[in-house]
């Protein structure tokens, strides 16, 4: 929503490939180990997941548009 739609997809495809076999999340990633910590499968987690797919999604008049 910053204008900043490449680097947005970019982290959002580094996100995925976070995903376990079955594509869950958990409540957190340790970057150091590469392990899901916390709350596993976490529904808050895949629901920002999936709101970000949604405005990824969206033409980007409409994003800066607030819509």
């Amino acid at each position: 929503m910053t204008g900043r739609h490449a680097e947005a997809e970019a982290l959002f495809e580094r996100l995925l490939a976070l995903r376990n076999d079955v594509g869950l999340l958990a409540e957190e990633f340790d970057p150091a180990s590469g392990q899901m910590r916390g709350n596993f499968p976490q529904a808050l987690t895949h629901m920002a997941l999936v709101n970000t797919a949604r405005v990824l999604s969206l033409p980007q008049h409409k994003v800066k548009q607030g819509r």
